[in-house]
């Protein structure tokens, strides 16, 4: 196994398209070292099915940020409440977090949602006619997520542009100075949200999560954290969902023109959506605490682990002719939530929020269409999620 001179993930026609890289990399082999930064240090990129899903079970792969961090240099200042939240602990910390996350993303908590889901849908598209164009980005897959995310916490809707704006910085690539900042400011603003909540008991969302908190054994700073997790997670990879899947459709008119002849088939058309262009690339930092082996690899302990999701879900040995976008297919294996412990708790809601949407897409506007070639879309400069800058649509 011989390891790229350069990190793959950071050229830039990773961005606009990944999949012939992951390509390259597996066929070469599914676990293999990649370069981190300039000073000779390595990862392993998990770019398998089979050995993605065996690593995202290993407990000797830690999500344990802090413990692989401590004692070596860093330049990083990123606020505690992101830095330290659920995606970044193991048991039994993590448990007492996905003990009271859990609950918010129920079947059945969920299904109550979907009436408020459908009335944003229709709140966002009011003002859309025939004939004009649109950024679904900007006008849909961003504000629909958000806005039903901070329903859901009791975020103030003076609050939710900024920390969408906030949100979005965290996931840029070009700059660590940006993303460190946006996390203060994501970090100290839900502090104050805790904190009012907390000395000023009440009904609304966000006290009952405070509450949810302090009887699952989370103290302040954790009840910050997860309330940062779930704003963060809650809506960023939705975002992505919903723009990635309204592209791959316009890309593929039969499997657009099946939807659009019958809504019903969208709620069994997710899977293979978010299989096909995965919102998550490159799943959250993972280190090794022992030496271990998968796919036939070695990986001493103490390295960075990536497990890459946007790979996995293309995978031939796990889907037949698997960069075409097949409705029939059973995609359901497909690892964009994760798997094991961490996978996606918000995974219900996520796929709640792109059904309304694109059933509203598809029979309200059935003859939409690129407003620009798909080769000169701007997609986001980050490997852990894939997603569009902007999509801009012509109604029809």
């Amino acid at each position: 196994m011989t390891a790229p001179r350069q990190d793959p993930l950071r050229d830039p026609r990773f961005f606009a398209d990944p999949y012939p890289t992951y390509d390259r990399l597996r066929e070469g082999c599914p676990v293999r070292q990649i370069p981190t930064g300039s000073g000779g240090h390595h990862a392993y990129l998990i770019t398998g099915h089979p050995e993605a899903r065996e690593a995202f079970t290993d407990p000797r792969l830690s999500k344990d940020t802090a413990r692989f961090f401590a004692g070596r240099p860093s330049n990083r200042d990123l606020h505690p409440a992101v830095s330290r939240n659920m995606l970044a602990s193991d048991p039994p910390a993590h448990t007492r977090h996905r003990r009271v996350a859990t609950p918010l993303f129920t079947t059945g908590r969920v299904r109550a949602l979907r009436p408020y889901i459908t009335r944003v849908v229709d709140d966002l598209m009011a003002a859309w006619r025939p004939d004009t164009d649109i950024d679904l980005v900007a006008d849909l897959a961003v504000p629909l997520p958000v806005t039903v995310v901070c329903e859901l916490l009791g975020v103030p809707e003076s609050d939710r542009v900024t920390l969408a704006g906030w949100s979005h910085d965290l996931f840029d690539a070009t700059g660590s100075d940006r993303i460190d900042a946006a996390s203060h400011r994501i970090g100290d603003h839900l502090t104050r949200l805790v904190d009012t909540a907390r000395s000023a008991p009440g009904d609304g969302p966000l006290h009952s999560l405070v509450r949810d908190c302090e009887e699952g054994g989370l103290d302040r700073d954790e009840t910050v954290s997860l309330a940062a997790l779930l704003l963060v997670a809650g809506h960023e990879t939705t975002t992505h969902f919903i723009g990635n899947a309204v592209l791959a459709l316009l890309r593929n008119p039969e499997a657009f023109d099946r939807l659009r002849r019958d809504p019903d088939l969208i709620p069994g058309a997710l899977d293979e959506l978010l299989r096909f262009d995965s919102p998550v690339s490159v799943a959250t930092f993972r280190h090794s605490t022992q030496d271990l082996s998968i796919g036939g690899i070695d990986i001493p302990a103490g390295y960075p682990v990536l497990i890459a999701p946007g790979a996995a879900n293309r995978d031939p040995a796990a889907f037949p002719d698997p960069n075409h976008l097949d409705l029939d297919r059973d995609a359901g294996g497909h690892l964009s939530f994760g798997h094991g412990i961490h996978r996606c708790p918000g995974a219900p809601l996520a796929r709640a929020e792109a059904e309304i949407a694109l059933r509203a897409l598809v029979t309200r506007f059935p003859n939409m269409r690129l407003a620009t070639p798909a080769e000169s879309l701007t997609w986001r400069r980050t490997r852990l999620t894939r997603g569009l800058a902007a999509l801009p649509l012509t109604l029809a």
